[in-house]
Order: C-alpha cells, then sequence, then structure tokens
C-alpha cells in the first residue's frame, strides 16, 4: 500500500482547531444540537429513532436514507446511491477503484488535498489551475490539453473548496460533456451544493451522466458533519458494486444512530439549506466590511456558492506569518495558503481560507481588527 503524506489541512486543525477561540476557517454551515434536528422530525423519522436498534446496518446504507438521498437528484434512484462513514472515505474507495498503475488523471487545483494526493499514490496525474485572476474560472480547454490516450478520470469540486469559486452552467455542461465523448468518468465533489446565494446549483453530474459519480456528505452544506454519513450517487451499478466491496474492508457499514438522524435531516433539507444560505448571506456583508476597512492588506470576492472563500493577504509580513501569529497572539485560526500547496501545478502563496457558515462572527472580527489596528 502506497504510504500517503501527512493531510497538512487535518495536521493543522488538530494543533489549532478545539483550543483556538475562533475559528474563523470553518468548512462546515453551522450545526445543531440532536434535539433541534429531532424537532424537524416527520412522524415515521421520530419513530426510527425511539425504536432504533444499535446493531450492524446495510452496507449500502438504511434504505429510507438512500431513498432521500435520490430524491436530492433529478434521475438518480435509491439503487444508484451508496452511502459511506463521511466524505472521505468515499473519496478514498473511489478512487481506488477507479485508478491503477498505468492510468493517468485530471485533478483541478487548489483543491482538498485527497483529491490530488490519493490519485498521486496510484497513478499519473495531471493538475488544471483554476485560473485565480478570473475569479477562479474553469478552464475547460486546459483540461482537454491536458487529456491523455489513457486518462480515465477528471476529479473537480464544485462549489470549489477553498475558492468559493463555481462554473457557468454552459462551462460545467461542456466539462460533462467532454468527459462522456472521451469516455473518462467525471468525479465530481459537490459537498457545497445548495449554499449558493445568487445563481441556482448546478446540475449533478450524476444526473446528467451515466458513468459520472457525484460525490456529497451531511457535514457541509446540511452543517451536520457530527453525523460522518456520505455518499456517492453513480448510475454505473458495476462501478456501485465494486465498490460497495472495497467498503466491506474499511466502515463496512455506516452508524445506524447517524443514518436515521440524516434521514430526518434530508426530510427536513429545505429547511436546513434555507437555514444556512442565511446564515451566509447574512455574515457576507460583515466580512465585506472588515476587509473594506483594511483595503492595504486585504483583497475579497465574496465566493459564487459554499461557505468557504479564499481571501487575498497584502502585508509584507506574508500570509503564513499573519496566520501563525494571528492564532498564537488572539486565537483566530485561519487556513494559510500553504495547506493548499499542490505538486500538481503553482498554487497562490498570499491566500487565505475564511469560512462564513457559521454564526456570529462579530466578536472574532472585532478581535481581528483590534490585533491588526495594535500592529499599524
Amino acid at each position: 500500500m502506497p504510504t500517503l503524506p501527512d493531510f497538512k489541512l487535518e495536521t493543522y486543525f488538530s494543533r489549532w482547531e478545539f483550543s483556538a477561540r475562533y475559528h474563523l476557517t470553518a468548512s462546515d454551515a453551522q450545526t445543531m444540537a440532536v434535539s433541534e434536528l429531532l424537532e424537524l422530525a416527520d412522524e415515521d423519522g421520530r419513530r426510527r429513532w425511539e425504536t432504533l436498534a444499535l446493531g450492524y446496518t446495510e452496507t449500502r446504507g438504511l434504505p429510507a436514507l438512500r431513498e432521500e438521498i435520490a430524491a436530492t437528484y433529478d434521475v438518480v434512484v435509491p439503487e444508484d446511491v451508496l452511502c459511506f462513514a463521511g466524505a472521505e472515505e468515499a473519496i478514498y474507495l473511489a478512487m481506488h477503484a477507479l485508478l491503477e498503475p498505468g492510468d493517468h488523471a485530471v485533478v483541478l487545483t487548489p483543491n482538498y488535498q485527497a483529491a490530488e494526493t490519493i490519485p498521486l499514490s496510484l497513478a499519473e496525474v495531471t493538475g488544471v489551475a483554476l485560473v485565480a485572476e478570473s475569479n477562479w474560472l474553469l478552464d475547460v480547454d486546459a483540461v482537454e490539453r491536458a487529456l491523455r490516450p489513457n486518462t480515465k478520470l477528471v476529479s473537480v469540486n464544485f462549489p470549489n473548496n477553498p475558492t468559493g469559486a463555481v462554473p457557468d452552467p454552459d462551462t460545467w455542461l461542456r466539462l460533462v460533456r467532454l468527459c462522456d465523448e472521451r469516455g473518462i468518468t467525471l468525479f465530481s465533489d459537490e459537498v457545497y451544493r445548495g449554499l449558493e446565494l445568487d445563481r441556482p446549483s448546478l446540475p449533478q453530474a450524476a444526473d446528467l451522466s451515466e458513468n459520472a459519480l457525484s460525490l456529497n456528505v451531511m457535514s457541509k452544506a446540511y452543517g451536520l458533519p457530527g453525523l460522518r454519513i456520505g455518499w456517492i450517487a453513480c448510475r454505473d451499478r458495476a462501478l456501485l458494486d465494486k465498490l460497495e466491496r472495497a467498503k466491506h474492508y474499511t466502515s463496512i457499514c455506516n452508524s445506524a444512530p447517524s443514518e436515521v438522524l440524516a434521514l430526518i435531516g434530508l426530510r427536513a433539507r429545505d429547511q436546513l439549506l434555507e437555514r444556512n444560505r442565511g446564515i451566509v448571506a447574512t455574515n457576507l456583508p460583515l466580512f465585506e466590511d472588515f476587509f473594506s476597512n483594511y483595503p492595504d492588506l486585504f483583497e475579497f470576492t465574496r465566493p459564487q456558492g459554499g461557505c468557504v472563500c479564499y481571501p487575498r493577504y497584502l502585508g509584507a509580513d506574508g500570509v503564513e506569518a499573519m496566520c501563525t501569529d494571528l492564532v498564537e497572539q488572539a486565537g483566530i485560526l485561519l487556513l494559510p495558503s500553504s495547506i493548499y500547496r499542490s505538486t500538481l501545478t503553482e498554487t497562490p502563496t498570499d491566500r487565505f481560507r475564511i469560512g462564513v457558515g457559521r454564526l456570529a462572527p462579530e466578536e472574532a472580527l472585532a478581535e481581528w481588527a483590534t490585533w491588526l489596528d495594535k500592529r499599524r
């Protein structure tokens, strides 16, 4: 088994996530207590929760949960859904199912590290960078130039982590068609779908193509990461069978309580997504006002979707020093650009990730402003 490099984001979080006073780089939307979630349960969901037996569950996922997941798609049916222990297990097993030595993959950057390092441990990989100067534009021509005769996979993530980028629908459809025409599997990480404010969500890859995989999870847009419930939707049943057999060697099955709580959450998805979009909509003007007070230090553009974005730091000390000093001196956690450094393409060295999906960032922003003012 190949040795994977340290997961830079998780290593950084291990040091700071639960010790910093203010978590301004959170990747998920605001969560809720179990009691709040249960208040949203319908009669069937509450009955399932109150009578739940703590035995093993089906490897593919609770049938009712898979039915509810399928209802979030236009074409996908429950038989096209396989549940996992969060999105990371799904990424890991999908890459192992899709790639082998001698294959080639194309991966967009910047990205969630597993989307790059896992394929690199299995096959040849070419990176294609989102165009930072054009608000993180997806360049389909660059993707096409990167393709080879042995390309098996193109891996993308929209709304993008960390940039918040979302391609326009025509560009998205062009990428899907390109992969279909070349017989290439499109792996589409869609975990932030539903948090777009100023545009409709993109059609999901698994609805558009019989060969594409759509990844989603309860963690990000739904704000329920503690459930550790994710899924892949794919209309290639043979591939799903392969993924199920691979899951037998990892989690085997999901947590029974988590599956029922995820079912309750998905049945209330309109309420959850409306709530979380409202939090993002309330927070963005606060961040815009904050950054506008320091035009010599920051360039900020609101995300096109999701609840994370990637401002630029202009200070002479550099973003790495700024982030380190900020968390050590003021207890405010950000993610510097080194966390998103890629071995595939050049990536910006003056960016940092912030999260705009958590309630009440005002106190953290005020503390940050105080810290900045003292340094002037």
